[in-house]
């Protein structure tokens, strides 16, 4: 079976900090871009990091500074650690790969087009208490 599985999300206090853990199964990560991406209630989605295929990483503009994004190529795992954790942080939680693409932003999303579907994770809960 082909999937994403996310893990370590929860509740965590302003401040504080949480990493997320995508772990790819019946597939490898070589080759593609791999995004990570939220969405905060009553919000649109957002990108929060991508690393490109070449190993590029970027971070979006709300999350610079705060985030890191890792790999571990063992485990068939990309890493998504947050500091200085806010309250508009709380959302639910994706990443995502796709097939690289020339350029990237990575204050948004993935969008799947005709050749270049996207495969995401479920969501996983973050949530952030003043």
């Amino acid at each position: 079976e082909v999937n994403l599985v996310l893990s370590g999300g929860g509740e965590v206090q302003a401040g504080g900090s949480l990493r997320l853990s995508c772990t790819a199964s019946g597939f490898a990560f070589d080759g593609d871009d791999i995004g990570w991406c939220r969405q905060a209630p009553g919000h649109d989605f957002e990108g929060l990091s991508i690393k490109r295929e070449d190993g590029t990483i970027s971070y979006g503009d709300s999350v610079k500074g705060r985030a890191t994004f890792s790999a571990d190529s063992g485990k068939n795992t990309v890493y998504l650690e947050m500091n200085n954790l806010k309250p508009d942080d709380t959302g639910l939680y994706y990443c995502s790969v796709q097939s690289s693409l020339a350029s990237r932003d990575p204050n948004k999303c993935f969008a799947g087009e005709p050749g270049r579907p996207v495969r995401w994770s479920g969501g996983i809960q973050v949530t952030v208490s003043a």
